[in-house]
This record gives C-alpha cells, structure tokens and sequence, in this order.
C-alpha cells in the first residue's frame, strides 16, 4: 500500500503548494505515496467530511506553515489541533513544510523537525527547485520507513514496495495530479517585483555592514537615493574597488524588471543586468537576463534570497 500524504495549507499558498505537489510526483509515479488535498474533491461533495476523512487516515500529514496558514481558523485551529493529537498518540506522521518566514516555533508543532533543512522558509532560498528537493528528499525517506501504513498505527519497519490494491467497491479513486494553470494580475506581478526589490535592498545594505566589519582594510557606502534606487559601493584600502547601482525599471518602458550597473545609478538608461518577473502557470519568480554571466550556467527561477545573491555575486566578484 501507498503512504497517504495529506496537505493542510492555506489557500492563499496556492501557487507553492502546487510546486511542492511537482516534485512529490516521481514519488507518487513510484508508488511510495499518494498525496491528497481538498483539489481532489469532486463537485457536489461535502467539503468537511471528505477533508475529516484524509485527516484521520493519512499517513504524513504535511503542514505548510506560512502567516496564512498561522492565521486561518481552519488550518490552525482544525486541521493542525487534529493532526497533532493523531501524532502524538503514533497514528501518523506530523511534518511542518515552512513556506514562508513567520513565528512558527512557538506553536504546538514547533517542537517538530521542520523541513526544509533547518526549518529555513522556501522562499529564502535561492531557488525553489533547491527548496522543494530538500523537502522532497525528507519526505521520501519518511516514507520508505513507514511503508507499508496500516490503519491506525504507523509502523517503523520499511518493507518492500507492493503493487496497488484494487479499490472496493464505492471506493472513489482520483488522480492527485489535478493543478491547473492560474493567470497572475498586473497587481502580483508589481507587488512581487516591489517585494523583491524592497529585499535586495536590504539584502545589500546588511551584506556591505557585514563585510566592512570583518575586512580592516574595506569600507563600504549604501545610498539609498529612494524607494526604487539605491548604489552600494565597496572601497579596499581607500581605493574604490566596486560599485553598482540597483533600481525599479519603468514598466511602461522597454528597461523593465530590475536592473543592475556597475556604474552606479547614473542616468538610468545603461545596464548590466536585469531580472524579470516570469511564471510558469503556477507561481512567480524572478528571472536574470544573463548579460553579466555570458556563457555561464545560471539559474532561471529566483525567488527573492536567490535574486539579491545573484546580484551581490556580481558585486562583490571585483573585490576578489
């Protein structure tokens, strides 16, 4: 039999719960698990009762902990409070998936090994891909050790994989893979570009303190000019050794996205790189044009972490 995997998250973490379901498909196509969330319920059926029922019979539950997730009634007050008493009684297995960066530690899943590694939300990482795949690789040796789940209690000993079972009669059977595309507005587009930008200003400013004060002979300058530009500056022994400037491109013009000079803000038509919002139906993310890495290997899905050491990769390169 399949480990019964049961998503409880918000709706508002649509788009990354959709990504975590892509990476968990070899391991459904393998038939180690078979995930289920609320996408699986079919038109005219009782929400509650379907959603009552995976509770009680999952073998993982998975919690993808976000400010959404801490702030609905359902998810936190329903679903977590259940999946916690199952978990402590040895009826299943409780995993928080930290999405996004919030005061999870204190809740009652806090005492829980989170994933990914260390509990680092998914989206300070530098991709997503690199996120979901940690994640990925735990979920999968959890479920090599509880295979095959019984009803009710979850056994420790791995055994080897069993084909599946015909289904019994009335017994409804689905495919989990049911993700459809969504179309993002203009406003998410701009919200995430701000948001991004908002980071990698911050990014930069906490990154030049930092490497000032463990280099004597560096000194650094952060001018934030306003809420779109700003230029950092690195000198090495009183000699300037690198510089950029960092601002929100004009959407209503071809200098889009946001851009990155080695010439500092200048007049703001010159540019090194940029970095693009794009999707793939189901989230967003942000996307180099490659100008200042010619040739080489880059990765083209950034979240925000991954977007501000992108571009302090290429500041801080002169300094070395």
């Amino acid at each position: 039999m399949m480990v019964e995997v049961f998503f409880s998250y918000s709706h508002q973490d649509e788009g990354l719960r959709n990504e975590l379901e892509k990476h968990l498909s070899l391991l459904r196509r393998q038939g180690v698990i078979d995930i289920w969330s609320d996408h699986r319920i079919s038109p005219g059926e009782e929400l509650g009762g379907e959603i009552d029922q995976h509770l009680e019979s999952a073998d993982i539950i998975l919690l993808l902990v976000s400010p959404d997730f801490l702030n609905s009634d359902y998810c936190y007050d329903i679903e977590m409070k259940r999946a916690m008493e199952r978990h402590e009684h040895g009826e299943t297995r409780v995993i928080p998936v930290i999405l996004r960066p919030c005061d999870w530690q204190s809740a009652p899943f806090g005492k829980l090994k989170a994933i990914p590694n260390d509990g680092k939300p998914v989206t300070k990482h530098q991709t997503l891909d690199d996120a979901f795949l940690d994640i990925t690789r735990a979920i999968r040796s959890v479920a090599q050790q509880l295979k095959p789940a019984s009803t009710g209690t979850v056994h420790a000993e791995s055994t080897p994989i069993e084909s599946t079972s015909v289904p019994s009669p009335g017994q409804k059977v689905r495919s989990s893979n049911l993700r459809i595309h969504q179309e993002f507005t203009d406003r998410q587009r701009h919200k995430f570009l701000d948001d991004a930008f908002e980071y990698i200003a911050q990014y930069f400013e906490g990154s030049l303190a930092e490497l000032e004060s463990r280099n004597p002979d560096v000194e650094t300058s952060f001018k934030r000019i306003d809420t779109t530009r700003f230029e950092a500056t690195a000198y090495m022994n009183g000699q300037e050794r690198s510089r950029c400037g960092i601002w929100l491109g004009d959407s209503a013009s071809i200098l889009k996205g946001i851009l990155f000079s080695h010439s500092g803000l200048g007049n703001g038509n010159s540019y090194n790189e940029s970095l693009s919002v794009e999707d793939d139906g189901f989230s967003l993310f942000l996307k180099p044009m490659g100008m200042a890495r010619m040739g080489q290997h880059i990765d083209e899905r950034l979240t925000h972490e991954g977007a501000a050491e992108y571009y302090w990769n290429i500041f801080i390169e002169r300094l070395r």
